[in-house]
């Protein structure tokens, strides 16, 4: 697979210092010396070093050689062999020690000597500017923020709790046009990414020359892995026997515990007298990237329901599968509702279970029908450990087209007032069919898109106002704690950038906590 240069080199300094052993007494041997050298990526490094037998290995860094910071583990080579990390989460333009851990089989281990290496970066004029408070004086849970960003020439960037900027992915090839939406880390320590443009460019057919309509798969340094386009989607629908021509691939990706990936895209289809009206289809592909299922929107909703008006009829933008019982829940916007689809691990016939939202399936509780259900939605997240029967869920409510009760003077004489967005979580019943509200933040502001909202690790409650202004480009992203009148623990303002969606990460790898 050809490696894209994921980023440009800039002030970028390595020093190269040979391996050996910090332990006193006779060691296991490390069969030649270790090494550290630069990547695609000005804020990732590479540590090279190589076990002479069974071994994992994993790479402690810092600014000084207390650390403070480590990679996940990688095992070698059966029998010993070399093994390559990608160590990631360092400050730009600034001097780092890093040494490798490697634990042998038999109990032993190896201490690396002290290696140097100096990040690059990126000019701050390419960065949009972040400013983060602690205004409660509570401490936030441990971690970093995962940010996809939209209007920054940096479109993917993880920062620290303070602010600074410790990784990005970038991509060389594509337009203007196009934004990363979403950015998901995987288990095997990658990223899955989508790029395209919005997804109303089919309905304009505006779409620049040389835009990117790609899912991949990439490391910490930026180079891909794999990838399938969206041209070779539609030449493998079709020799699957799949009668499905999509014109976009868009807002999420889904990787499911099989090694499928489940994509979200859009097809066109003329209806009169409505005219070109834009679904949503579900491809799932199998770990050869085969299509094997599929579902489409014209196939299961009714196209004269469209209270966001057409020719944009569904504009999904969040997928989540439920562990429980293998099926598949869709975020759909321009319904106002979030779906459950018969998905059955790949045997389900594609009819939907039950529609969450106003005009859904649920009966409403702990709140006010129609004005406390959600509208133009983003970003659902499972807030319980079990995903079907009785369970919770937390969703960022955007509240555009919000539905008011016929007294309410918004109803008759809307004004910017009454343009708000909240955070609620639903304890869902499904059997009853019953959406209780246990926790509803309504904001001051309103973000007219995008947007997320999770529980963290501490109970608090993270959520991402997207786009709070549409005189300029900025965002906030807030923790907040988890009662009546929340408390705000940490909040990231942005400049220059709206956040489609944020994340609270332990850290860049799997099973590791910064």
């Amino acid at each position: 697979m050809t490696e894209k240069i994921g980023a440009a080199l800039c002030g970028m300094i390595v020093v190269f210092l040979c391996g050996c052993s910090s332990n006193s007494g006779p060691l296991p041997a490390v069969s030649s010396s270790s090494r550290v050298a630069v990547t695609n990526n000005p804020q990732v490094a590479l540590y090279t070093v190589s076990p002479s037998k069974d071994a994992s290995v994993h790479v402690e860094f810092g600014t000084d050689t207390s650390y403070g910071r480590s990679t996940s583990s990688q095992p070698a080579p059966m029998g010993g062999g070399t093994v390559n990390i990608l160590v990631a989460g360092m400050r730009a333009f600034t001097t780092y020690h890093m040494r490798a851990v490697v634990d042998f089989t038999d109990g032993t281990q190896f201490l690396d000597s002290d290696q140097v290496f100096t990040t690059g970066g990126f000019p701050a004029n390419a960065l949009p500017a972040f400013t983060v408070t602690t205004p409660s004086g509570l401490t936030p849970q441990p971690g970093i923020e995962l940010l996809d960003l939209v209007g920054s020439q940096q479109s993917v960037l993880a920062v620290d709790l303070q602010g600074n900027v410790i990784w990005s992915y970038s991509f060389p090839d594509g337009t203007a046009a196009d934004i990363v939406h979403p950015v998901k880390p995987i288990p095997n320590g990658h990223f899955l990414v989508q790029i395209s443009p919005t997804s109303s460019f089919p309905v304009n057919n505006n779409a620049p020359p040389g835009t990117l309509y790609t899912a991949r798969e990439v490391d910490l340094a930026g180079n891909t892995v794999r990838e399938i386009t969206l041209d070779t989607l539609n030449s493998r629908l079709s020799q699957a026997g799949i009668n499905l021509t999509l014109q976009d691939i868009h807002h999420d990706i889904l990787l499911l515990p099989n090694g499928h990936w489940i994509m979200l895209a859009e097809t066109l289809k003329q209806i009169p007298p409505l005219g070109s009206v834009l679904g949503d289809v579900l491809i799932d592909l199998d770990p050869n990237m085969v299509p094997v299922w599929s579902w489409s929107t014209f196939d299961h909703l009714d196209v004269n329901r469209h209270p966001m008006g057409l020719p944009d009829w569904t504009h999904s933008n969040a997928l989540l599968y439920s562990p429980d019982d293998g099926n598949l829940i869709l975020s759909m916007r321009h319904q106002h509702w979030v779906i459950k689809i018969d998905y059955n691990n790949g045997l389900g016939a594609g009819d939907i279970i039950w529609r969450l939202g106003e005009g859904g399936d649920f009966t409403l509780s702990g709140g006010t029908d129609p004005d406390d259900w959600f509208y133009a939605q983003h970003g659902p997240f499972f807030v319980s450990p079990n995903t079907a029967g009785q369970f919770s869920m937390i969703l960022f409510d955007n509240g555009n087209n919000r539905i008011y009760p016929p007294a309410d003077p918004c109803t008759t004489s809307p004004t910017p007032a009454c343009n708000f967005s909240t955070v609620p979580m639903f304890q869902i019943d499904e059997n009853a069919h019953t959406a209780s509200i246990t926790f509803h933040d309504t904001l001051p502001v309103f973000s007219f898109f995008g947007g997320n909202a999770q529980t963290l690790a501490n109970g608090d409650i993270e959520f991402d106002e997207c786009a709070i202004s549409t005189s300029s480009l900025a965002a906030n992203v807030l923790e907040v704690t988890n009662e009546a009148g929340p408390r705000t623990v940490w909040q990231l303002q942005i400049g220059g950038a709206y956040a489609y969606r944020a994340f609270r990460l332990p850290s860049l790898y799997p099973g590791v906590q910064w």
